[in-house]
């Protein structure tokens, strides 16, 4: 079945109120009273600026969650209007440069609580040796050779507000696998937007390349950064951008 969306249809009479409601505060959506990324007033403030109770703002805020274009989390809620579902994957794979051109290669991941080295921490605001969430990752040969090595370090913001990373707090013993794959989804879903800044420079011995990674929300606070080693004589880094088409 179909689904219907108040700008789907017209007003008429013998629509509910909370559609109404729906229908207006898509309105000031699309007209960008509301800036894109930023939180939804809270249900309180939506009834008293439409004169109606909680409970209608909750149900027009329903109307609009249905169909993708309100995602609401533990943050708020939030617009959505490309209406995308905020569960869709993120292009970009956790860490920066996670697959290899080798489709023998063996990859492995661990993550440990402990001081990062001394670039990290300044990067990620962090007092001198205060231990943080350090993610390690190694993709090798057959042979054993280090095709690619990262080191991620996170900060206090993406552990607090990032439910699935603070998790990882009690079982970081450097031991276990531990693949964060989806840590930029998680972002996501904790209503952070991110903004990536890569930079790519040479390393000393010339057979190899650096890339760094440093990851902020959309209040400028960092979330991550991350080193990246690949031998570029033996394997090749790849960037993929997916960039939507204009509407």
């Amino acid at each position: 079945m179909a689904r219907t969306t108040p700008h789907d249809h017209p007003q008429t009479e013998d629509r509910p109120l909370y559609w109404r409601i729906a229908t207006e505060l898509l309105a000031a959506l699309r007209e960008g009273v509301i800036p894109p990324g930023e939180r939804l007033p809270g249900e309180r403030q939506l009834a008293a600026h439409f004169g109606v109770s909680r409970e209608t703002v909750r149900q027009a805020l329903e109307v609009l969650r249905r169909d993708g274009l309100v995602v609401t989390d533990r943050r708020g809620s939030h617009a959505n209007l490309s209406g995308h579902p905020m569960e869709d994957p993120v292009s970009l794979a956790f860490p920066v440069g996670a697959r290899t051109a080798d489709p023998c290669a063996v990859d492995r991941a661990t993550v440990t609580w402990e001081t990062p080295p001394p670039e990290h921490a300044e990067a990620l605001g962090l007092a001198p040796h205060r231990p943080t969430l350090v993610h390690r990752y190694e993709s090798a040969a057959p042979d054993g050779r280090t095709l690619r090595a990262a080191v991620t370090s996170f900060s206090a913001v993406a552990l607090s507000e990032v439910e699935e990373l603070g998790r990882y707090r009690d079982r970081a013993d450097g031991a276990a696998a531990a693949q964060l794959r989806r840590a930029y989804d998680w972002m996501r879903k904790a209503g952070l937007s991110l903004h990536h800044r890569d930079s790519i420079t040479q390393v000393a011995d010339a057979a190899s390349v650096r890339v760094t990674r440093r990851v902020h929300d959309q209040y400028a606070r960092p979330l991550e950064i991350t080193d990246l080693v690949v031998d570029a004589q033996q394997d090749a880094l790849v960037y993929e951008f997916t960039v939507p088409a204009a509407s």
